[in-house]
């Protein structure tokens, strides 16, 4: 009886001290990740365009922290829920492509995001009512002219037609 008392108080033992070790060991593991997660938007963006970036982790939140790229200046993070954000601004001369971002977060390492954003040349497009230029273009105008010229001739056509037939009833 005695030693089966003993087994069950070391099986206890064992699992207050395992319990321990996890308990105290989750809030470290969890400051190991942090920060945690870049993420970019619009993840495509033309030359000036405007990227908000928005990094999660709790030392993103102190004051001095940033987001770096080749791609745009150096960018001060403002404190968020969950971490901090940035607008940054795309250089004029920004090269086409996949470009990284660098989170720079309190004392905590740098966290990178390969290939975070695509810069492209020009104007972002939109698809269905999106646009890279301003205006009618050339083919635009084509298009409604030959509507214009195609309603005229139908409409003198029309206009023909009943003319001739008022013609013979003799009206």
């Amino acid at each position: 009886m005695r030693t089966s008392r003993m087994r069950t108080a070391r099986a206890l033992a064992v699992a207050v001290t395992a319990g321990t070790v996890l308990g105290l060991a989750a809030p470290v593991a969890s400051a190991w990740d942090d920060p945690k997660n870049i993420v970019a938007m619009p993840s495509v963006i033309p030359r000036g365009g405007h990227l908000t970036v928005t990094v999660e982790g709790k030392s993103c939140m102190t004051p001095g922290s940033k987001i770096t790229s080749d791609a745009f200046p150096d960018a001060q993070l403002t404190p968020t829920a969950s971490g901090g954000s940035a607008t940054a601004i795309i250089h004029k001369h920004a090269t086409p492509g996949a470009h990284n971002i660098t989170a720079h977060c309190g004392s905590k390492p740098p966290l990178t995001k390969p290939a975070a954003f695509t810069v492209i040349h020009g104007g972002v497009r939109g698809g269905l009512g999106g646009s890279s230029t301003t205006g009618a273009t050339s083919t635009d105008m084509a298009i409604g002219g030959g509507l214009v010229a195609a309603a005229v001739i139908g409409g003198g056509v029309f206009w023909l037609r009943r003319r001739s037939e008022n013609a013979s009833r003799g009206i």
